[in-house]
């Protein structure tokens, strides 16, 4: 039996296949379709690695199955190729990284060949070559056209040392994928994609779609529609040209008379705006630069000690009862979602319980269970078998290992408790009962059913045990806070009653919000509102390897769109593509390619040199797969109906 050769067998084979043209797909056939498509990948100088096998093999033998099984089917393969990936590689090489590209694409096309996958190479495409690009820029003239591309200051991962913008995926472990410098926020112009316009629709359409459920899933929670209020307060401060208020997104307005301060981002604006009204306003600054080294998920994590600076010298006013509240500036709120500026209810939300409690803000309960009440006490705190007492009363109750009674109460239950505590409380000791009220009882007899923050102070006062040695550092709700049975009613985060509410008052979660929103919208002080996390696309960089946005900045015009005509608008070769000191794109030092005519007027202008992300280009391969030839349109009409939509795709779950 003549031994197996595989360089020579495979090698036959794969030739003859290629010759015959086995797996070319047909544009126009009677067989049904099938469109699978695998992400296409990013030619790295270290070739293919065990992740694109694994993944390719499978979906090929996909592809082979389905053509026995008689369809049409298209598998096509092409390059991702722009980005900072290449452009590092091309640095630390010595190598420029058109070249970088090439001798790149060569490699993983061979490899990928040797491994004998039936792709259709005659579909072949690569995000840098112009004639692909040339479509890139077309789209993004397009959306220019319908004002869904526009500019705007935004903040951005920005590293100090190669002196360029990063996406939060050249981000690793807080620092430059390309030199390791702790990454910091800065505020630069950028053109931006309107994503946010299609919000609604991007969840509304995934009806139509057959994706798991858990990538719906991912795409609705990525979006994060909330629907809310917005609510005006009013500022205190005299600062001339500033705004007087401050503009805060809530999704429970219900709670509005608990709110006892406001924390903005470190990027927002009232923070420039106030400079001269902030006494501490070096305090503050030196804050938010620390807070720019931070990334935004840093920032969010749940678990980590809160931090903040209050904006001494100016207040807001909060609508609902005209009181004077502190602004905190803190990381923990992003400048990206809502407004930047959130309303805190400590009584209400943990994030703010924890923040109110270190920085000694007012805790006022607004919101209560519907019905329920709690009460915590050691036995030996108490005269007789008081065990037999709640038994005999029917009164529930659990024991913990430290002889400590943990009381659950019903609002009907309550004068009867109160009778037993008052009965067998020894001397020196008191008992408290929180939830749809709260009652301090007291050895003494007296009783005080805290309303409002006088009543908490003098219950805490009485509370001698723990008020005389720690009255510096506590106020009730962290001396309560300390029993962990209390937590979920000291900071109760669910639906329930209003109290301290004024007309909100004995009103179920939905029907004080509606009837708060009612009253904002009548004194012009809130509206209701919707909100996202999705946020708009950054979409420019200030890069050499990518595609360069098709526009140009005119004295007289503005900003003037490249003619359709005159696309692509090519990628300049230079020997220097290493970023620059200014932060601009490498393009902005070649004058030659910089200074040029204005398409509308014939004046004086410059072209844009930030360039495209290298998702500008991944963002839509899917659809010139289907005819890569075209020089004329994007694909033809008639071969996107037939093939579209792909049938099996191989690729990331947040694609």
């Amino acid at each position: 039996m003549k031994k197996y050769n595989p360089q020579e067998i495979e090698s036959k084979w794969q030739k003859k296949w290629e010759k015959e043209e086995i797996y070319k797909a047909e544009d126009r056939s009677k067989k049904s379709k099938k469109y699978i498509l695998l992400e296409f990948p990013y030619p790295s100088g270290a070739g293919l690695h065990v992740g694109h096998c694994r993944s390719y093999s499978a979906l090929d033998a996909i592809a082979r199955k389905k053509r026995m099984e008689g369809y049409n089917v298209l598998f096509p393969i092409g390059w991702d190729a722009f980005g900072l990936p290449t452009e590092n590689y091309a640095i630390k090489h010595g190598i420029h990284p058109k070249a970088a590209t090439a001798q790149n694409i060569k490699n993983f096309r061979r490899q990928i060949e040797s491994l004998g996958l039936s792709f259709d190479w005659s579909r072949e495409i690569n995000t840098t070559d112009p004639v692909y690009y040339k479509w890139t820029q077309w789209i993004f003239l397009k959306l220019f056209e319908k004002r869904l591309a526009y500019q705007a200051e935004m903040p951005i991962n920005w590293c100090p040392s190669c002196k360029i913008g990063l996406a939060n995926e050249e981000v690793v472990d807080g620092k430059c994928e390309r030199c390791g410098t702790l990454v910091e926020k800065k505020i630069r112009k950028q053109w931006m994609l309107k994503i946010t316009a299609y919000a609604d629709r991007l969840i509304k359409d995934l009806e139509k779609v057959d994706y798991p459920e858990r990538v719906k899933t991912q795409q609705i929670n990525w979006i994060g529609r909330s629907c809310g209020t917005e609510v005006k307060f009013k500022l205190n401060a005299k600062t001339p040209n500033a705004k007087d208020y401050l503009n805060v997104f809530t999704t429970r307005p219900d709670t509005l008379f608990g709110c006892t301060y406001l924390v903005v981002a470190p990027e927002h604006e009232v923070i420039r705006d106030q400079e001269t009204g902030i006494r501490n306003y070096e305090e503050v600054k030196s804050y938010i630069k620390k807070a720019t080294k931070k990334s935004d998920l840093e920032r969010t994590e749940l678990v980590k000690e809160k931090t903040g600076v209050e904006l001494k010298g100016i207040k807001a006013i909060n609508p609902v009862n005209n009181e004077e509240i502190p602004i905190f500036v803190a990381d923990y709120v992003l400048p990206h979602y809502g407004t930047g500026a959130i309303m805190a209810v400590p009584a209400h939300d943990e994030r703010d319980f924890e923040f109110a409690k270190k920085y000694k803000i007012d805790i006022r309960r607004v919101i209560i269970p519907n019905n329920d009440l709690k009460s915590f006490f050691m036995q030996g705190s108490f005269n007789g078998d008081v065990e037999k007492e709640l038994k005999k009363n029917n009164l529930n109750y659990a024991i913990n290992n430290k002889g400590g009674f943990y009381i659950t109460l019903k609002l009907s239950d309550l004068d009867n408790y109160i009778r037993i505590i008052k009965k067998h409380l020894k001397k020196e000791f008191w008992c408290e009962v929180i939830g749809t009220k709260t009652i301090f009882i007291y050895d003494d007899g007296e009783i005080i059913d805290v309303a409002n923050e006088r009543d908490a102070i003098k219950a805490l006062k009485k509370c001698k045990e723990f008020y005389e040695p720690m009255n510096v550092h506590y106020n009730l709700w962290e001396m309560l806070w300390n029993c962990e049975f209390y937590h979920d009613i000291l900071c109760f985060t669910e639906d329930g009653i209003n109290i301290n509410s004024d007309f909100l008052d004995g009103l179920k979660t939905e029907k004080a919000k509606e009837k708060i929103i009612k009253w904002l919208e009548e004194k012009e002080v809130g509206k209701r509102a919707v909100n996202y996390k999705l946020r708009d696309w950054i979409f420019s960089r200030q890069h050499y390897w990518g595609e360069p946005i098709p526009l140009v900045h005119c004295e007289k015009c503005g900003t003037v769109p490249i003619p359709e005509k005159d696309l692509p608008v090519e990628l300049p070769y230079v020997e220097k593509y290493e970023p620059t000191k200014t932060g601009k794109s490498p393009l902005a030092n070649i004058s030659g390619w910089v200074n040029v005519k204005c398409p509308k007027c014939g004046g004086k202008a410059k072209r844009e040199t930030d360039t495209m992300p290298n998702w500008a280009g991944s963002s839509w391969y899917f659809m010139r797969y289907i005819d890569p030839g075209n020089n004329k349109e994007l694909a033809s009409k008639e071969k996107l109906k037939y093939w579209m939509p792909v049938d099996w795709y191989n690729g990331g779950m947040e694609h």
